[in-house]
């Protein structure tokens, strides 16, 4: 025991006066702030000194993930909207490549059944002819897609001679059409040898330098000899073949001797073709559900200038709205797309063509007037839009979609990143709190305890013993205090605090808080400026619960003034035009302020600005906190207003009663939970 006190009294002079026990209390309240100082600045000054470096990682590593996955996104994107693409193109070219086959066996029908090969027709006549004729016609769903079978003897000495094929049992002679003559022409003018008939497709520069030998026939199906050496000349439009009439020895292989051919014309109905045909195949290829899907136009020309046939009112005359164009039939064979598709006659893909606008393989050579001979086109375009439209679409979807995860994956981030640093926060102030709570409960107890160990060792006169009195009761007042802030903040953070709510004058308020704070006020030295206007009307409230909300304003006022002892109470009526009115309790310091950042701050539980824990001031954090929970509880609010080195005003706001509130809540009080 006198080692106990030894260390307790090493600055008194003396154990029997009241300096003595004064300086036990300094020497407490020395040894407390020093166990505060380690535990409350220290602790977090280490943790503070960690903590940017932290986050910052952790911020950067986020922000890197986030743009990568970004990338990422757009990169997968981009390749699905290339996948789509991809497989749009590769449906419509491949219903256009079927469309193209269905319309080519319409022509090769006739081709088969009339059997002229190129070295046939040695042993056939015009009758033979007339009898595969008239027995294709007997087979085939359209027989009015040929309008006429001509024989256009053109090996004759005494001049060229046209036969047109009928039911009949001889053909009949006749001048050639007007819509033949042009193609009749060409014909005798590559009449002499077979091979200069095979090539009369090629025009006249090309075909005089020309040779049967390995000629360019590409086809894209495999074809038998009833089909080779056919030619197609689309402004009639007819199909034409060479006719050989001298046969040589089984020996000789020069088409060359076999001397001047004739000529068999197959002459098409363009109207069979254009109504029968063309919508049939249009139906069979392009029809959805219940009507096309594709919008499909035949025309002549890339211009779409002539159209032929079109599946919609609204045609497609221009191919560069069109989504995908094919030349029907096929480029020259000795371009270069000619041969590709001698390369390719036997495949199934056009993998290396481009799908808005190719050639379809060639069957038939076409016969060329010029080089500039508008081609027959096949142009598609989407009832939905343009497909690049409905592709583009399908990417900005697919953005869309994964901004909305990207933007989702950041704010699920953000949230866990803000939910960590709130509760690192809330951790930091919870044992700043514990730190805070410590030393406000050593304080007061180790008072407590020193003076009434000296009155129970007989070391107080009876004259000190008034003094010790009051220094036991205003310490555990202080403790008393300090458990029942405690206490209000659990209760009403749970919900469990009850406010019993009736008609309070404001000025019964201010005068309780006045008497629970005149021992603190006066121990600092303070002097309490009370400013009231007469007559204020009653407020709505719990009396305990106002007090309890005013004297934290006045405590807190007291803790923060620093060198200035004076403390503004003003209480007055405000009157608004917008919202009610409000009685306004003004309590008022000279101290330090507050800085425009630590404002937000202040009215949250625990927290207490580095500069008050650095100055060693008491406080558990909650006062402030509590004193808004009240204020919002009544109805009313609380605000702020400071300057750093001027001092701070906070604003207690308060509804009025009305008189018929005030009649009604005399009758009964209320008690709502909180």
């Amino acid at each position: 025991m006198a080692v106990h006190r030894a260390i307790q009294y090493t600055t008194a002079t003396s154990l029997q006066t009241a300096h003595g026990l004064l300086a036990s209390q300094e020497a407490s309240a020395g040894l407390c702030s020093a166990m505060q100082r380690s535990s409350t600045t220290i602790l977090p000054t280490a943790r503070l000194g960690r903590r940017p470096i932290y986050w910052t990682a952790i911020i950067s590593g986020m922000a890197v993930l986030m743009v990568a996955v970004g990338l990422l996104q757009y990169r997968w994107t981009s390749q699905i909207t290339a996948a789509t693409e991809i497989r749009i193109g590769r449906n419509i070219q491949s219903q256009m490549m079927d469309w193209h086959l269905d319309f080519y066996s319409q022509f090769a029908s006739i081709c088969v059944a009339l059997q002229v090969g190129p070295d046939s027709g040695a042993q056939d006549n015009w009758n033979a002819y007339r009898q595969r004729y008239l027995g294709w016609r007997s087979r085939v769903i359209n027989p009015s897609l040929v309008s006429n079978v001509y024989i256009w003897e053109t090996s004759r000495d005494a001049g060229p001679r046209l036969l047109r094929i009928t039911a009949a049992d001889a053909p009949v002679e006749g001048p050639p059409p007007a819509e033949l003559r042009q193609l009749l022409e060409r014909l005798r003018n590559n009449s002499s040898s077979i091979a200069q008939g095979l090539g009369a497709w090629r025009l006249s520069e090309v075909s005089s330098h020309s040779s049967y030998k390995n000629p360019i026939l590409p086809s894209f199906t495999p074809r038998g000899d009833s089909l080779t050496g056919w030619q197609f000349d689309q402004n009639v439009p007819a199909i034409v073949h060479p006719i050989i009439h001298h046969r040589l020895p089984p020996e000789t292989d020069d088409l060359d001797q076999h001397g001047a051919v004739d000529w068999i014309v197959v002459e098409l109905d363009q109207s069979t073709i254009q109504a029968k045909i063309l919508p049939e195949l249009s139906r069979e290829h392009f029809e959805g559900r219940q009507r096309l899907e594709y919008m499909a136009t035949v025309s002549v020309g890339r211009d779409g200038r002539r159209i032929m046939y079109s599946s919609n009112s609204a045609e497609v005359s221009d191919a560069a709205k069109a989504d995908a164009t094919m030349n029907i039939f096929g480029p020259p064979p000795e371009s270069t797309e000619g041969h590709f598709w001698e390369a390719v006659k036997n495949g199934n893909a056009l993998e290396s063509t481009d799908w808005h606008d190719f050639a379809a393989p060639v069957w038939f050579p076409v016969i060329r007037y010029g080089s500039d001979q508008p081609p027959w086109m096949l142009s598609l375009q989407h009832r939905g839009g343009p497909l690049e439209a409905m592709v583009a679409q399908v990417r900005r979807r697919n953005l869309m979609i994964s901004s909305i995860v990207l933007l989702l994956l950041a704010a699920t981030m953000s949230v866990v990143l803000i939910a960590s640093r709130r509760a690192e926060d809330l951790a930091q102030l919870q044992l700043n709190f514990v730190a805070s709570v410590s030393h406000e409960l050593r304080t007061p107890l180790a008072a407590v305890f020193s003076a009434g160990e000296n009155i129970r060792d007989g070391l107080v006169e009876d004259s000190e013993l008034t003094r010790h009195g009051l220094i036991i009761t205003s310490q555990s007042r202080q403790l008393i205090d300090l458990v029942d802030q405690i206490l209000w903040f659990a209760s009403s953070r749970a919900g469990k605090y009850r406010y019993a709510l009736r008609p309070v004058p404001m000025a019964r308020v201010v005068e309780s808080v006045l008497q629970k704070t005149a021992t603190a006020v006066e121990e600092a030295g303070f002097t309490i400026e009370v400013s009231c206007e007469q007559k204020l009307p009653d407020v709505i409230g719990d009396m305990p619960a106002l007090s309890q909300c005013l004297q934290n304003l006045v405590v807190n006022a007291i803790k923060y003034s620093g060198n200035s002892r004076w403390i503004g109470l003003k209480l007055w009526m405000h009157l608004s035009d917008v919202q009610s009115d409000e009685i306004r309790i003004e309590v008022r310091d000279r101290g330090l302020g507050i800085s425009s950042s630590e404002l937000p701050q202040i009215f949250k539980p625990f927290y207490r600005s580095p500069e008050a824990i650095e100055a060693q001031i008491h406080g558990t954090g909650l006062g402030l906190a509590v004193a808004r929970t009240i204020a919002e509880a009544m109805g009313g609010r609380l605000s702020v207003v400071s300057t750093v080195g001027v001092g701070s005003t906070f604003t207690l706001h308060l509804p009025v009663a009305s008189e018929g509130m005030t009649a009604s809540w005399t009758k009964a009080d209320a008690v709502i939970p909180r």
